[in-house]
């Protein structure tokens, strides 16, 4: 079951990592972490909702917008990523 959960994660990021490079030219900025809102948000929606909420929201607020993400929409991000992918919006799309 693992090894199944595994490589299912792995064509995930790979899809997303793909999505991030082809995807209407819109690239996400570098940074540490990334790799990891490339592979759980476009999952869902397109990169573009990120750069929208650019400048608009701090780090509470990504904080609550990942939470409802994950809480409302389902989004399946495993807790350990939340806070790595809550600093990198915040850092690079943060007010």
């Amino acid at each position: 079951m693992k090894t199944g959960f595994l490589f299912v994660n792995i064509l995930l990021m790979a899809s997303a990592a793909l999505a991030d490079e082809s995807e209407s030219g819109i690239q996400l900025k570098e940074g540490q972490g990334k790799a990891l809102v490339a592979a759980n948000c476009t999952m869902c929606h397109s990169l573009d909702y990120i750069q929208m909420n650019g400048g608009l929201l701090d780090k509470s607020g990504w904080q609550k917008t990942v939470d409802k993400m994950i809480k409302v929409m389902g989004a399946p991000i495993k807790p350990e990523d939340v806070d790595p992918i809550v600093a990198y919006l915040a850092k690079n799309y943060g007010k």
